[in-house]
């Protein structure tokens, strides 16, 4: 397996998820676009664009910094636009960003709902639209592409809705685009499926959420080398699946998870939404 050589757009990658998904597929030498918004240091989120780039260079690939709010269209477009001048094309899309906020219904502002359903839903929609044409090609030249995007597989059951409707109304958007457009492309040999963790990750947004111990998470790190293996399989054939981090592993071999434990040793895990 090898993603040397490519093109690869993420979206809210300065940190967290995204930032390790990039750094794993840097050391096969990918060329790989940081689209996010944080473009000078915050005290309470570590990481930006710049950062990032520096990181993703360090371990072997080439970066391009892009400062892009999702809530913006032409924002996105030209981030598309530079990454694919910049690089000659796109092979991967990972719709990576999202907000959160889990809060009741008569706790939730309007301004958290408009910006969980801008980032998470319009942004993934637009993102996607944006890159397809990209992909269309890459598809045409046998280069294997994807988009691969952080939402948890799809359920009507009211459990998962009652604590936090809004957020979970904003993830399951994301998840309704990968359902729809793997559909939709499935004749042009574009893959697009879902990623989601069994466990709580530990990142500086969960950090932030009172109450969550993150000792009891894994790290980004088991996110990464999940959507190594799903971004290495064939696009023709591997679509429209809402993927498990532990089961992806597991399917290539990968057992012993304690590498990714926060705390070595940890075998009670925070288990993350939306699985039963």
């Amino acid at each position: 397996m090898s993603l040397a050589g490519k093109k690869i757009f993420i979206t809210g990658g300065s940190r967290g998820i995204g930032l390790a998904i990039a750094i794993r597929a840097a050391k096969d030498g990918a060329m790989i676009a940081i689209a996010a918004k944080t473009s000078e240091p915050n005290p309470k989120l570590p990481g930006t664009i710049h950062t990032a780039a520096s990181e993703i260079t360090a371990a072997g690939g080439a970066a391009l910094a892009i400062q892009c709010d999702l809530r913006d269209e032409n924002q996105i477009s030209a981030a598309v636009d530079q990454a694919a001048k910049e690089f000659g094309g796109i092979d991967i899309l990972i719709n990576n960003a999202s907000a959160i906020n889990l809060t009741p219904t008569l706790q939730t502002p309007a301004k958290r709902f408009d910006l969980m359903f801008d980032v998470n839903v319009r942004g993934t929609f637009l993102t996607s639209q944006a890159v397809l044409p990209h992909l269309q090609e890459s598809a045409k030249a046998g280069r294997n592409p994807h988009i691969l995007t952080l939402s948890p597989p799809l359920s009507m059951k009211a459990k998962w809705f009652r604590n936090h409707v809004a957020y979970t109304m904003a993830k399951y958007g994301m998840s309704m685009c990968v359902l729809g457009m793997a559909e939709e492309f499935k004749r042009e040999k574009i893959a697009v499926n879902a990623l989601w963790p069994r466990t709580a990750i530990d990142t500086a947004a969960l950090a932030m959420i009172p109450g969550v111990d993150t000792a009891a998470c894994r790290t980004p790190e088991i996110l990464a080398d999940a959507a190594y293996i799903i971004l290495n399989r064939e696009s023709a054939s591997c679509s429209g699946n809402f993927f498990v981090d532990d089961e992806v592993l597991a399917s290539a071999g990968i057992t012993d998870l304690e590498k990714y434990s926060v705390v070595p040793g940890t075998t009670d895990f925070l288990l993350d939404f939306f699985l039963d």
